[in-house]
């Protein structure tokens, strides 16, 4: 590595670590204190409620390194091109895209630590923060027990058990729902293959419905193709508690999504999030790509303040665009794998244009 390279390189790390700290910084602040209120009417401490909020800290320092890194090589390039080091290099003989190099380098560096936490740390962290969430800080009626491939729910004097809950149409399956008695005597069980939500009530479908009768200590067998259950139970509260994609990684996702596949149930949201693990770090080397583009124009000489600004705008491009492509793809509009890489493709290109006609 030429001393060129390593002198770009750790005035990268050190912008980068700033920008980065500044803003993990700014959401554990923001986060603890917009939720102050819900920490105050739960059982939880505030210290263990600071604990929660650092929990989420290693998902956000990847979903927050993009742009970070985006920033931190529009500032380098910036303050190369202020202190007219780049000119020099120009009239050296050396080209200036021989910096870029150790950008993409920096670039493919955090997208493989993107890719090691999200197989990592990240699944446990965001397990436990969803379940102090949901269980710790739950203060209503419905007690939700979440395992590894299923949801269980206490609603009242039912436990209902949903083996598989789709998040974009908003519809559950492999339904069971048992209302407790005395002395823990189960007094009716309702299986349904299918169910979905409307005007507050639950619309079952293939409903095998069984009613304990004491007087012959039987059970009376009903089938009906559709029946409409009561249950203090909304797709908002199963939204919530389906098993996120964030608990697991790319391999277990994969797993699951063959899991989903093989019962019959449609794994597609599950299939866009295993496609975004992968697609989802590749954006790093974009992103140095368009820094490096962004910072060696020739304006950035006199207005870094103006190459910051595009930078930011980049970023919220880039995160629309991949949000909007991701939607379309939980919609079934684009297949999966199109969903999770187009905005990368789109990006990639545009960056190189971009960088190619920089002056």
């Amino acid at each position: 590595m030429s001393c060129l390279h390593k002198y770009w390189l750790k005035e990268f790390t050190k912008f980068f670590l700033i920008i980065q700290s500044m803003i993990l910084v700014l959401f554990v602040f923001i986060d603890y204190l917009s939720r102050m209120d819900r920490f105050l009417n739960s059982d939880i401490s505030l210290f263990a409620a600071l604990w929660y909020v650092l929990l989420k800290v290693p998902f956000m320092f990847v979903q927050l390194t993009p742009a970070s890194i985006l920033l931190a090589v529009i500032a380098v390039f910036g303050a190369m091109n202020r202190n007219n080091e780049l000119t020099a290099l120009k009239s050296s003989g050396i080209s200036v895209y021989f910096l870029v190099k150790p950008a993409l380098v920096a670039g493919l560096f955090l997208a493989g630590l993107m890719f090691l936490l999200g197989e990592t740390l990240i699944p446990v962290s965001m397990a436990k923060a969803n379940y102090m969430r949901y269980n710790e800080m739950h203060t209503g009626s419905k007690r939700v027990s979440q395992g590894r491939k299923d949801i269980w729910i206490k609603s009242e004097k039912k436990f209902v058990h949903i083996n598989f809950y789709d998040p974009v149409k908003k519809i559950v399956a492999g339904i069971t729902a048992a209302t407790m008695g005395d002395k823990f005597r189960i007094i009716s069980r309702t299986d349904a293959r299918t169910g979905r939500y409307e005007n507050g009530k639950w619309i079952l479908e293939d409903v095998i419905e069984q009613i304990y009768k004491p007087g012959e200590d039987d059970y009376n067998v009903n089938l009906f193709p559709e029946k409409t259950m009561k249950l203090a139970i909304k797709p908002d509260d199963l939204g919530a508690m389906a098993k996120k994609s964030n608990e697991m990684s790319f391999f277990e996702l994969k797993e699951y999504v063959k899991k989903v596949e093989e019962e019959g149930y449609d794994p597609t949201t599950y299939k866009v999030d295993m496609n975004g693990k992968i697609a989802f770090p590749f954006i790093c080397i974009i992103m140095a790509l368009a820094g490096a583009a962004t910072g060696m124009r020739s304006f950035v000489k006199n207005n870094m303040p103006v190459a910051i600004v595009i930078g930011v705008v980049i970023c919220f491009l880039y995160w629309t665009m991949y949000g909007f492509c991701l939607s379309m793809g939980y919609a079934a509009v684009l297949p999966p794998v199109v969903a999770a890489w187009v905005a990368n493709l789109v990006f990639l290109c545009m960056g190189s244009i971009y960088l190619i006609n920089s002056e």
